[in-house]
């Protein structure tokens, strides 16, 4: 089931994003969170930057969410979106219907651009979002520094029909 994150989610969210944090350059982050953190972040977001998660079986196993692009007002029709699926339940289609429910409510809301920042070389996040009509419009060489290397980012947008 997809749904509303809730505080209690903490836990797990955390758990599963620290996965990512700890094996891989997907996040920048590189200090684990603990759940007091997780749910401060899920607290401290506001209504337009929405939270999803998969719940399978009373088990997180995804979670997706909109963030603001920048803080100036004239970017107030901008999100940028990220997802992150459990690594035993990915290519199930769960980020596929966490990506559609939330563009769906973003679209509602009268969100005109969304982004994605994808750490390059990462070819299936990159055949993901291009799967959901997203398209690569910058690169940016060497702006991470994570496991011992230099990473860039490139970032894919869409454009929602309002």
């Amino acid at each position: 089931m997809i749904r509303p994150v809730q505080l209690k989610d903490a836990s797990a969210l955390a758990d599963l994003y620290n996965y990512y944090v700890i094996n891989t350059t997907i996040t920048f982050e590189e200090t684990p969170i603990n759940k007091e953190e997780m749910g401060n972040r899920i607290q401290n977001h506001s209504p337009e930057h929405h939270w999803m998660v998969v719940d399978l079986d009373n088990k997180i196993i995804g979670f997706a969410f909109a963030n603001s692009w920048k803080n100036r007002s004239a970017y107030r029709f901008t999100k940028e979106i990220s997802v992150y699926i459990a690594p035993d339940h990915q290519r199930n289609g769960w980020g596929k219907q966490l990506y559609t429910k939330l563009l769906m409510i973003l679209q509602k809301e009268g969100i005109h651009t969304v982004l994605a920042g994808i750490t390059i070389p990462n070819e299936s996040s990159i055949r993901f979002h291009e799967s959901m009509g997203f398209e690569k419009v910058a690169h940016f060489k060497e702006t991470g520094f994570k496991l011992k290397k230099w990473l860039d980012v490139g970032y894919w947008e869409k454009k929602l029909d309002n």
